[in-house]
């Protein structure tokens, strides 16, 4: 919770050679399903805004004919005409945002839905770079950035620029000596708005990468709020969020000054242009060459046409901002999801879980740096327990995060029963294995929905749940308001550490896994409970394979045999006994007094 730049490792296309255009096409598969009502607002948009056009020649009529004839009642007949069509206007206005609301609502929800699929299906190693809140800023600000833009400017980009050719063709019918002098600003508007687009496209990027940077610090002051209290620390993370603050309102003071010089630009240069066929025109009138109704429709029609134009500037901002978001969107969406597995592969000789010359490197890793584990051969036979023992940072929790494939194996294989992990769908190997680590993690859901999610399914009923509360020794549940109904809140931190843990061990053996990895699942218990738990999971050891990390001579107890790990590599594997005569490491890690010198090892 340093308040630093949390800006992910992801594509940041800060390039000045990008196609806008080919960007905001990748959302066509999600537009697609609803191409019907989204074209049918945009025909009666493009009808409504030029019925906007036909407005002048109502006007060119009235002052030609009635008001030249002194005719009050033409006057009245074409006022009436005039609002007419100003209604109907109105109403195709009205029916195409009615056309467009639910549509793009669902695509939003879609989009949303498939980022959260997607991101439930990314490999462990991609949520450990990727700060959370450049996740979260994604499938909200990102995608409303996204709903906004399909609903207003893509269609009218479309629209204005029809409503423009349209109007620049009834100006020159109107007068063609006048309409070229509107028309000479377009060439040096055409170049402003192409630089504007370049420039506004980084520092609208810029803007939405520290949203997420910001959300990022808020959720970690928010989660770590009893460190943050505990140690003081409020005044820094303030610092730290008054800084990204400053840089994010700095990006958007950039943003703000962009969009008031394009803005600028393309009202001035429209007005001058009017201006001067204002002259013009009303010097041909005065000289016989135009009918002032002829003027009056010509100016009407060049006022029509203000809109669109001016409305250039901003519907290109948000095009840009939009384009920004699905490029950030996308950035998710093309990481590579997990292997699935399933793939054919040889099966080993034997039963049980085994370790084959398996290697780990962590991708992040600095090139040239030793793997977390080297060469692990390591045979846990069927229905045994084994114990994982090593010092701090030996690649203890590396190891056990292979066997359910939270991570990926850099060489050799893993088999539970002879077949290669790597060949199983991970659904399956869901199922074989269960986990509990030594921080457990809780949802914000009841004691029981947190405890069922380790059960297999069709078998999420109460008495799965009560024989894992009791394995777990979780019996405070049913002192609890509602007993295993009541809601533990975010992060399960309503209860105390010793609780999570329990019923994050209940979690784990809740389905009857065939395989059972923990990661010192006792660590937060006192003696008494510890002992109570280590009595009850013998019950449940006894019908399972297991892979358990200790650190206590208490929870080895609870093991057949005995791996010690270190440096990345199994260096003795034996009974409790035999490694406390056998092994000075083990004896040391065992006697609490720290590991000899040189046998910690580079793991996490």
């Amino acid at each position: 919770m340093t308040g630093q730049d949390a800006t992910p490792p992801a594509r940041r296309d800060d390039r000045e050679d990008r196609s806008v255009v080919r960007v905001l096409l990748r959302l066509w598969p999600y537009v697609r399903p609803v191409r019907g009502r989204v074209g049918t607002a945009a025909v009666v948009a493009v009808v409504a805004s030029c019925l906007g056009l036909v407005i002048p020649f109502a006007l060119k009529w009235i002052v030609d004919g009635p008001v030249a004839a002194r005719d009050p009642g033409g006057v009245w007949l074409g006022a009436l005409a005039v609002l007419g069509l100003g209604i109907a206007e109105a109403v195709l206005f009205g029916l195409r945002r009615w056309l467009v609301a639910r549509p793009l609502a669902s695509v939003e929800a879609a989009m949303r839905g498939d980022l959260y699929r997607h991101l439930q299906r990314l490999p462990v190693a991609f949520h450990d770079r990727w700060p959370s809140g450049q996740l979260l800023s994604r499938a909200t600000t990102d995608l409303s950035l996204i709903r906004m833009f399909l609903a207003f400017p893509m269609t009218f980009l479309f629209v204005n620029g029809v409503t423009v050719v349209v109007g620049c063709g009834v100006l020159l019918v109107q007068d063609w000596a006048l309409g070229l002098v509107l028309l000479v600003p377009v060439a040096p508007l055409i170049v402003v708005c192409a630089w504007f687009e370049t420039r506004y496209s980084l520092v609208a990027r810029r803007a939405q990468d520290q949203v997420g940077d910001l959300t990022t610090v808020v959720e970690e002051s928010v989660l770590g709020i009893r460190i943050v209290k505990g140690f003081g620390r409020h005044r820094s993370q303030a610092r730290a969020f008054r800084g990204l603050a400053e840089r994010l309102r700095g990006t958007e003071l950039a943003k703000a000054r962009l969009l008031a010089g394009i803005w600028a630009v393309i009202t001035v240069v429209p007005e001058l242009a009017i201006g001067a066929a204002l002259v013009l025109g009303t010097a041909q009138v005065a000289d016989g060459g135009l009918s002032a109704g002829t003027l009056v429709a010509f100016l009407s029609t060049a006022l029509a046409l203000r809109w669109p134009v001016e409305s250039i500037g901003f519907l290109l901002a948000m095009s840009q901002e939009a384009a920004t978001a699905v490029e950030r969107f996308f950035e998710v969406m093309d990481e590579a999801e997990e292997d699935s597995g399933g793939r054919a592969a040889p099966a080993g000789a034997s039963g049980g879980l085994s370790f084959e010359n398996v290697s780990f490197r962590y991708p992040d890793a600095p090139e040239g740096a030793p793997p977390v584990l080297d060469g692990i051969d390591l045979v846990v036979r069927p229905g045994e327990t084994m114990a994982l023992v090593g010092a701090t940072g030996s690649g203890k929790t590396t190891l056990t995060a292979l066997v359910p494939r939270l991570h990926e194996v850099t060489g050799g294989r893993i088999l539970l029963d002879g077949v290669d992990a790597a060949a199983l769908p991970r659904d399956r190997l869901r199922e074989l294995v269960a986990v509990a680590f030594e921080e457990p993690t809780l949802f914000s859901a009841s004691v029981g929905e947190n405890v069922l999610m380790g059960a297999r399914p069709g078998e999420a009923d109460e008495p799965a749940l009560r024989r894992a509360l009791e394995v777990a020794q979780a019996g405070f549940v049913h002192d609890l308001p509602e007993g295993a109904a009541t809601q533990v809140g975010e992060q399960g931190l309503s209860l105390s550490g010793g609780q999570r843990q329990r019923l994050a061990l209940a979690r784990a053996v809740v389905g009857r896994p065939r395989f059972l990895v923990l990661d010192d699942p006792l660590s937060a218990l006192d003696v008494h409970t510890e002992a109570l738990v280590e009595a009850a999971l013998r019950d449940v050891l006894r019908d399972t394979t297991a892979l358990v990390v200790a650190h206590r001579p208490s929870t080895v107890m609870l093991a057949d045999r005995v791996a010690l790990l270190s440096g990345g590599r199994i260096v003795a594997v034996g009974t409790h006994q035999e490694l406390l005569r056998d092994s000075r490491e083990y004896a040391w890690l065992m006697s609490g007094a720290g590991s000899p010198a040189g046998t910690t090892g580079g793991g996490r």
